[in-house]
């Protein structure tokens, strides 16, 4: 099969960053009440700044899911058209026609190959491997692949009920709340990324040749942490919102809030993507920490940054932090977005030089699973 290499990559953030005093300002206030606990959230996860696709003036949207990858691809350098697009996203703008139709719509591209990948987090992942092995297997010379998010359309107030008094009493002493609904409006953002992949690297410029990528799922033990859709039972089952009697029922029971079951993410998110995946790869593809000169971490708050180093230590696998690159603080979590706009920012910098080897990791709490990359510059 052919080698791959991401000959380039683009991202896409809306508008103005927005500061965390914005924040409320655009997404709006719930029950016109400020909010008690965005500031120990933001505290916590260190976001200071993020983009949201709404007017501030007008609380209008300006870019749907789709429009952001589209905008997000066409800041990409093709030699030709289009002939295979991936696309991902954790929420497309309509439960169908499938995402990438919607982007191929708004990117205007002629007639090609689509596929749209689902999940969260590693949505974009999934399209980046779908991409991959299209031009592995010789089906493509290039193709495109996507991730994007509009989370600010579940964030603003219209759509989050009250705030749930107890919880906000608890979270200065209990962090991991702030993955709960009635916090996630302060953890997310809106953004996409792409990039393009090619069977030859370009002559002119850096290249990422793609090594591997591995993706790994625990579905088969781990009960739904983060979801939307449904209702969560006190079994650990699941509700969608078509077994509800009503849509009027199933809004009412928050089943189309983003939701996340913070005790069972504390507890397994990190044992499971670190601790229970990491070692199989290692074997498998004989890797060393010290083989790894950059580790691009896709975490969601700042909480998590040294859980997960303590857990690569535990294994053998410690990554000093000074080898860590992550653009969180400023770019914020952007979901199946986000690898590929940490990516494009060391990618477009001056600290990346031939030869290095860059190692993604990209966990999604949905039913725990987690994808790694391997890339090295040519």
């Amino acid at each position: 099969m052919n080698n791959v290499f991401i000959q380039d990559i683009a991202s896409f953030l809306p508008n103005d960053p927005v500061d965390n005093n914005q924040m409320e300002e655009i997404l709006g206030m719930v029950n016109q009440l400020p909010s008690r606990t965005r500031k120990i959230i933001l505290r916590n996860n260190r976001i200071k700044t993020r983009y949201y696709a709404i007017d501030p003036a007008t609380g209008q949207t300006t870019h749907t899911n789709a429009e952001l990858a589209a905008e997000a691809a066409r800041r990409l350098t093709p030699s030709g058209p289009i002939s295979c697009l991936c696309c991902g996203t954790a929420a497309p703008d309509l439960l169908m026609p499938g995402h990438a139709s919607m982007v191929h719509a708004a990117l205007g591209n002629p007639p090609c190959e689509i596929v749209s990948t689902a999940g969260i987090c590693l949505a974009g992942i999934t399209a980046l491997k779908y991409g991959a092995m299209a031009v592995a297997l010789g089906q493509h010379g290039q193709a495109v692949s996507t991730g994007s998010e509009q989370a600010s359309s579940f964030m603003r107030a219209k759509f989050c009920g009250p705030v749930n008094p107890e919880r906000a009493e608890a979270l200065p002493h209990q962090p991991a709340l702030s993955f709960e609904a009635d916090f996630l409006r302060w953890m997310l953002s809106d953004g996409a990324g792409a990039v393009l992949l090619g069977n030859t690297p370009r002559p002119d410029r850096l290249n990422l040749r793609i090594d591997w990528i591995e993706i790994v799922s625990h579905a088969d033990s781990m009960d739904t942490c983060m979801y939307a859709g449904g209702v969560k039972e006190k079994d650990g089952s699941i509700k969608a919102w078509r077994e509800f009697s009503s849509l009027t029922e199933a809004a009412e029971r928050g089943a189309f809030l983003v939701k996340q079951d913070a005790k069972l993410l504390n507890s397994q998110v990190v044992p499971a993507v670190v601790t229970r995946s990491l070692p199989g790869i290692i074997k498998k593809h004989n890797l060393h920490p010290e083989d790894v000169t950059w580790f691009l971490p896709h975490y969601s708050s700042d909480y998590f940054r040294m859980i997960v180093h303590d857990h690569l230590a535990a294994i053998d696998f410690a990554i000093p932090l000074d080898r860590w690159f992550t653009n969180l603080e400023e770019k914020g979590n952007t979901g199946s977005a986000s690898i590929y706009i940490i990516l494009e920012e060391l990618f477009k910098s001056d600290q990346l030089n031939k030869g290095d080897t860059i190692l993604c990791f990209i966990p999604e709490s949905g039913r725990f699973s987690v994808g790694y990359i391997m890339l090295t510059a040519v």
